[in-house]
């Protein structure tokens, strides 16, 4: 595969979204092929697993098998939407991968955390992003703020600040792979300094010629 393959994490209200758009009208600008994604639910499969994970309506669900919900997930985008594009040479953008897997149903539910990580690997045939860009943001300036929270933006204020560590601590052990931005800094600013670090990787990968 020739492609470069691009994650934005960070907690819920963190401004993947405002990054994930100005990334990819970069993209376009430079006429490179790219297909921005998100996880879950951009797949046929994706859509039925993020209504049962994420709505307030659905009933109690045990944490292995929310974890599992999110494996299915990961599997059917890996086949259907990432590694298609990957072997055509784009670049891919996606709104969360592993990483949240294993801080939501991980550390977030309190669930065996090695366990969690073997299912997620498994299901994504181990693929790992290029460059994974995380939004680091209190999670009482995100999530909290919002009116209409989801099943997983109600969890509490516990449960996001243990996802917000595993961010940091998946973030520490891999530096070559992270990049890790204060999610509160100017958009402008962010932007900058994700297309300085994926620039070469681009170069690498041929997709932009040299200088």
């Amino acid at each position: 595969m020739s492609g470069v393959f691009v994650v934005f994490e960070g907690g819920d209200g963190a401004g993947k979204s405002t990054q994930m758009k100005l990334l990819a009208a970069w993209l376009a600008r430079q006429g490179i092929a790219h297909r921005v994604t998100f996880e879950p639910g951009d797949t046929w499969l994706g859509a039925r697993v993020r209504q049962l994970v994420l709505s307030t309506d659905s009933g109690p669900i045990s944490p292995r098998a929310e974890a599992l919900l999110y494996a299915a997930d990961k599997a059917q985008h890996i086949d259907e939407v990432v590694t298609p594009a990957l072997l055509a040479d784009e670049v891919v953008v996606s709104d969360r991968y592993v990483d949240s897997t294993l801080a939501y149903q991980g550390a977030g539910r309190q669930v065996d955390g090695a366990g969690v990580e073997a299912v997620a690997r498994w299901a994504t045939r181990d693929l790992r992003p290029h460059l994974t860009v995380l939004l680091d943001v209190d999670p009482d300036q995100a999530v909290h703020t919002k009116a209409d929270p989801d099943r997983l933006e109600s969890a509490g204020r516990d449960f996001h600040r243990r996802a917000r560590e595993l961010f940091l601590e998946l973030a520490a052990r891999d530096p070559e792979r992270y990049l890790v931005l204060p999610g509160r800094a100017s958009r402008e600013e962010i932007a900058a300094q994700v297309r300085e670090r994926l620039l070469p990787l681009l170069r690498e990968a041929g997709l932009v010629g040299p200088g």
